[in-house]
């Protein structure tokens, strides 16, 4: 098979809102910022090979087949070019354990470099299995972030095969009007840990009154309706109220988002980022000051963010 390649690529990869509302490990949504970065280069040595890793303060591993970046590289390698050897560099703009989708966002740019590296010779849904195993060994088999990563905009993954990956769309209200708020405090919240807490079985009323939530939340994308999505956002009856105890001030903070104009309050992923709706840009920067100073006054520190909808997913750039 010859391939029409390139010396060299460079892919962003945008953050990821998973578990969006009531639709836990199902339902993720890619924002504009932040994302990471990977560039891919051809060496003579078949593999892949991480040569260099910036902006994780030395937390991650250089070993590609322990490395979800790595992971992901190396499946799609031996798909398309078994002999060819690449290197990797990978630029961390997301922090680690953050519920910002940090591991899969490092995979769907991996994935995509090797791709454009020889050619693109696999579409974006054939890249899913690479990313799917990249997953696995970190967080499970699901793909509401490495779905939105990939593809941008907020997407629906009612399973691990490309027919179960349905792109859901996103109007000029969701996509142009709405901002939202990310609120990150200084603290790691690993996958393993908040997935400890959640309960082993639930209320029949809890189960009924969750489905109501997807049900809602997935007809208001489909409507583009900002009210009635803000709305279904806030109808997670079970993985909220497990959750939010990891989370230190999550419901003062969400409370107090409100109170300054926010549609709605949630956790994002499994934490401890916490994401704010908001009808507008002047409301979300309203927002995002009055939760700094509330960090501030509790003398803790915090990143927050003001983002979009980021209906474009991983890019070459």
């Amino acid at each position: 098979m010859e391939f029409e390649m390139t010396q060299s690529v460079k892919v962003f990869a945008p953050a990821t809102v998973a578990n969006l509302g009531p639709g836990f490990d199902i339902i993720g949504m890619a924002v504009s910022e932040p994302g990471d970065i990977v560039i891919a280069n051809h060496c003579s040595q078949p593999g892949i090979f991480i040569r260099q890793i910036i902006g994780d303060n030395g937390q991650l591993t250089m070993d590609a087949t322990q490395n979800t970046a790595g992971i992901a590289a190396e499946f799609v390698r031996q798909q398309i070019a078994p002999h060819a050897g690449v290197e990797l560099r990978i630029e961390k703009g997301l922090p680690l354990a953050s519920g910002l989708g940090s591991s899969a966002a490092s995979a769907v740019a991996a994935a995509v470099a090797v791709n454009a590296l020889f050619g693109n010779p696999l579409t974006k849904y054939q890249l899913l299995p690479a990313l799917l195993a990249a997953e696995a060994s970190v967080s499970g088999q699901h793909l509401d972030n490495a779905a939105p990563s990939l593809f941008g905009g907020i997407v629906l993954a009612n399973g691990t095969a490309m027919e179960d990956i349905h792109l859901l769309p996103v109007g000029p209200h969701l996509g142009n009007e709405t901002s939202f708020v990310l609120v990150s405090p200084e603290m790691k919240l690993p996958t393993s840990e908040a997935r400890r807490v959640l309960p082993t079985q639930i209320l029949f009323s809890d189960m009924v009154a969750q489905t109501k939530g997807i049900a809602t939340l997935i007809h208001a994308i489909h409507l583009d309706d900002v009210r009635l999505f803000a709305k279904a956002l806030m109808m997670d009856r079970i993985i909220y109220n497990a959750r939010k105890c990891l989370i230190p001030h999550s419901e003062a903070i969400i409370d107090l988002a409100m109170s300054e104009g926010a549609l709605a309050g949630i956790i994002s992923g499994g934490g401890p980022t916490l994401m704010m709706m908001t009808p507008d840009n002047t409301i979300a920067e309203k927002v995002q000051h009055t939760i700094r100073e509330f960090y501030r006054q509790h003398s803790l520190n915090v990143t927050t963010r003001i983002v979009k909808i980021a209906v474009q997913g991983a890019k070459i750039i």
